[in-house]
């Protein structure tokens, strides 16, 4: 059975928030009033409709004594019996607590693991699928800070991806991601295994993290780079360390203005996220069994190219599109994932 008092509660909500907009409101509420008015504005509708499909569906019970209607009355019962307990389990997913992180960019990290060169390789591959899945989505990606390998591997990528749910979409790709094939750098044909880390943090703001001048340490020094005049003159390379917690964040962009913005985005993300994994692991022992809140050393997800298949462990799905999955169509699999964790929710919630 649906809660029935907090659908009212949902709608008494909306019908403030609404009343407060049209009354203009104080300046600085109007944001959060409007955020709350754009997330609420959904729900209701589907309680909305809902609502009457049960009406309907009690008039059409009705009507089944009146010899006029009663035609009319058993062509529609049927599809009312089947799309109310549809509605019904859509509404219980709409009720479910919301990580309040869900609509923020998300700051995206990609190193190579295990394997040497064809660890730097395969992480490159991954940045390339993310990068095409973001344009997909029609999101934005900026690179924040980057380092290949002389092979043309990743040794290190931070990313800023911004767009329409991008944490909600991609939190559940942090972890370690295994690949199995013959690498460029393997003469006789032979597979190998490999591996590289993603780590998907929701960007913080700086009302959200407040961090102390006296708790962090900036220097500068070179650029490091390929070479030219500017990275030979310019101290423009900014690194910030954090003295609480030892985390040590680097920006070697052009300006030294923006690195210093940069490096302090990403360290507000390292310890927004320290922040969520805290709570999520005093919250319930039972998250654990949830993607998206899991070790980041943990294995997730295996790429076996010499069968076309991908494998995500935490959810047992295989997929034999490893192809199109390379080429940045991840919809099915964050799809199932996303699936998978509301139903996790259901049950802990039930």
């Amino acid at each position: 059975m649906l809660p029935v008092d907090k659908l009212a509660q949902i709608e008494d909500r909306f019908a403030y928030v609404e009343a407060r907009l049209n009354d203009g409101g104080q300046p600085s509420q109007i944001a959060d009033l409007s955020r709350e008015y754009t997330n609420l504005r959904p729900v209701v509708a589907q309680i909305a409709e809902w609502r009457q499909s049960v009406l309907d569906l009690t008039e059409a019970e009705a009507m089944l004594s009146d010899p006029e209607m009663r035609e009319l009355a058993e062509e529609e019962l049927p599809r009312l019996k089947a799309r109310i307990p549809e509605m019904e389990q859509a509404l219980r997913l709409a009720l479910l607590p919301k990580d309040a992180d869900d609509a923020k960019p998300a700051i995206l990290e990609i190193r190579p693991g295990t394997g040497g060169d064809e660890a730097g390789l395969f992480a490159a591959d991954l940045a390339r699928m993310y990068q095409r899945h973001a344009e997909k989505m029609g999101w934005s990606w900026e690179v924040l800070e980057e380092a290949h390998s002389d092979l043309g591997g990743i040794k290190e990528l931070t990313v800023r991806v911004a767009g329409e749910g991008v944490f909600a979409r991609l939190k559940y790709e942090s972890g370690v991601h295994r690949v199995q094939r013959v690498p460029e750098t393997e003469a006789q044909g032979r597979i190998h295994t490999s591996a590289a880390t993603v780590a998907v943090l929701p960007e913080a703001e700086e009302v959200e993290i407040d961090i102390p001048a006296s708790d962090i340490r900036i220097d500068t020094m070179r650029s490091s780079g390929a070479g030219g005049q500017h990275v030979n003159t310019t101290d423009s390379a900014v690194r910030i360390t954090h003295l609480p917690t030892g985390i040590i964040i680097t920006s070697s962009m052009k300006s030294q203005h923006q690195n210093r913005a940069t490096a302090m985005a990403v360290l507000r993300a390292r310890l927004h996220d320290m922040e969520r994994s805290r709570i999520d692991n005093a919250r319930s022992a039972d998250r654990r069994a949830q993607v998206g809140s899991g070790d980041r050393s943990e294995r997730i997800r295996t790429y076996n190219f010499p069968q076309g298949r991908l494998t995500d462990h935490r959810i047992n799905l295989t997929l034999y599109s490893l192809a199109q999955i390379i080429e940045g169509n991840l919809t099915e699999i964050i799809d199932a994932l996303t699936a998978h964790d509301q139903a996790a929710k259901l049950a802990e919630a039930e």
